[in-house]
């Protein structure tokens, strides 16, 4: 790779990280708020976590056909759009009131989690094989935008009016709509596929690979998505905290699955991601076994929730960090399409699960030893079942039968 090439790449890197960022931030914009919603409207706790729940489920199987777009189009069209797209339910925001209109608006607010699948083609066209996992990591670090919706939301909306929030999301999307449109640069070489988006994603649905990684993403990003959405609720509710205590801890909870994002791809560029995600996936279940007894906040349950903290999100850059060797390079954003909208909908069951586990239980604990089998599940089918996909003949073979 040229000195020109890499400085290109590292532009494209930066600007897609910072649209990733300020779209996840208004795609998180409803959980910190979610508590006073609940208590001001006299919602149910499982309508609560629907609430959490539906920009969730939206912005994950948006990622579908979003992928299969930016396959045909490109980055370069697609992040704009997407972004101020989604200034549209930021916006709307500042004028609902009622439930009903709340989850409706969340449906559209949905779209900020769609431009997931737009980065990751843009950075894996840009970057050689031996430095995707660390590239792609780095690009991860954009989940963050749900640890400033965390900090910002409630202060914001305290200190300086209600729609403060959101009129300032807003902004800052379109400001970078058009960020984008300047800077950014599909890759060089990059041929548009023929065939229809459907047919592309039906295509990429056939390859054993796709449904493995799905699985896996399923388990450790929706698990950091669904405690970066859900946590507020669980600690206000199980520790009596305050909305904007509650925020706070779990803004701490993202920012370290976010740094450790860039830690999985570079650990699985440098040894291999099976053993990376093993590890992860096998500490995340004895973290969450201990979570399930409601230890003291501190220090027991902070040191649990930190834990699975930073293993979730290095496993979620382990698992990106292999869909960068593994997919066919003309079909990386239909594949990414499929395994992150199966990672948003391991982030949109859990909350659900929760509200009506508390609900009927009066307990989170059940909720919490669930997670622990499907992390101790995913470490094992890893170990025993991954070692030949992953491995770079299987993975070419895999992919182009």
């Amino acid at each position: 790779m040229t000195t020109t090439t890499s400085r290109a790449a590292t532009v494209n890197l930066a600007v897609a990280t910072l649209g990733f960022t300020v779209n996840f931030w208004a795609w998180a914009l409803l959980g910190p708020l979610a508590p006073g919603v609940k208590e001001r409207l006299g919602l149910s706790f499982a309508a609560q976590s629907l609430l959490v729940a539906v920009p969730v489920v939206v912005g994950s199987l948006g990622r579908i056909p979003v992928g299969a777009l930016t396959d045909r189009f490109g980055a370069r069209i697609m992040f704009p759009l997407l972004s101020l797209a989604t200034t549209v339910p930021v916006l709307i925001l500042t004028v609902v009131e009622g439930y009903g209109a709340l989850i409706a608006t969340g449906f559209f607010l949905g779209l900020g989690g769609t431009t997931f699948a737009i980065g990751v083609p843009l950075i894996s066209g840009w970057f050689p094989p031996e430095r995707k996992g660390f590239a792609l990591g780095v690009f991860g670090i954009g989940t963050g935008g749900t640890a400033i919706a965390n900090f910002t939301t409630v202060r914001l909306a305290d200190t300086y009016g209600r729609n403060t929030p959101f009129l300032l999301v807003a902004g800052i999307l379109a400001g970078y709509a058009v960020l984008a449109f300047l800077l950014l640069r599909d890759p060089p070489g990059r041929t548009p596929p023929a065939g229809s988006a459907v047919a592309r994603t039906l295509d990429v649905c056939r390859l054993t690979v796709t449904w493995q990684l799905s699985f896996l993403y399923a388990v450790g990003f929706g698990g950091f998505v669904a405690f970066s959405v859900y946590l507020p609720a669980y600690l206000g509710t199980a520790y009596g905290l305050t909305a904007g205590d509650a925020a706070l801890r779990t803004a701490g909870f993202v920012v370290l699955a976010v740094a450790a994002r860039p830690t999985g791809g570079w650990l699985s560029d440098r040894y291999h991601p099976v053993p990376v995600l093993v590890w992860c996936f096998s500490g995340t279940a004895v973290f969450a076994v201990l979570q399930a007894f409601q230890p003291p906040l501190m220090p027991l349950s902070t040191v649990a929730f930190l834990g699975m903290a930073a293993l979730l999100g290095a496993a979620g850059g382990a698992v990106f960090a292999l869909v960068g060797k593994v997919a066919p390079a003309d079909k990386i954003g239909s594949v990414t399409g499929v395994v992150g909208a199966a990672g948003g909908l391991g982030g949109f069951v859990p909350p659900l699960i929760m509200g009506w586990v508390y609900g009927t239980e009066g307990s989170y604990s059940i909720g919490l030893m669930l997670l622990s089998d499907v992390a101790l599940a995913a470490a094992v089918y890893t170990a025993v079942r991954m070692r030949g996909p992953v491995a770079p003949t299987a993975a070419v073979s895999s992919v182009r039968s």
